[in-house]
């Protein structure tokens, strides 16, 4: 992952944490809480708010984060682990959205889109 998009990833993370401390939102902790169970709605086909394909990219991001083989090894100062880094904070910020939007489904609302499939 390039400078460019560490910084969109981070830019993106940072936007989904802000939205976190919004009044009548979901709390950090309490997104971070709702992962388990969003996974298991999903994987039952009980929440449609997030794919497969998604959860799916997750999956391998996390497979790819902890494989010692890397696209950039780790062995090159700063871009080795840059590219880590920046993965990481696109997972967390897909992550806590996606939670967010399930604890607002479960609370027997809608999430504002289904996240890894295209907007109509």
């Amino acid at each position: 992952m390039n400078k460019k998009r560490s910084a969109a990833a981070a830019g993106q993370a940072w936007q989904i944490y802000s939205e976190t401390l919004q009044p009548g939102a979901p709390g950090l902790w309490t997104r971070v809480r709702a992962v388990p169970r969003m996974i298991k709605s999903v994987l039952r086909g009980e929440y449609k708010g997030l794919s497969f394909k998604m959860l799916g990219l997750l999956a391998l991001g996390l497979v790819y984060i902890i494989s010692p083989i890397d696209a950039i090894p780790d062995m090159i100062p700063i871009a080795g682990i840059a590219d880590d880094a920046g993965l990481a904070l696109w997972m967390a910020a897909a992550l806590v959205k996606s939670a967010g939007d399930f604890v607002t489904w479960e609370r027997g609302g809608r999430p504002t889109v289904i996240v890894g499939e295209p907007i109509d």
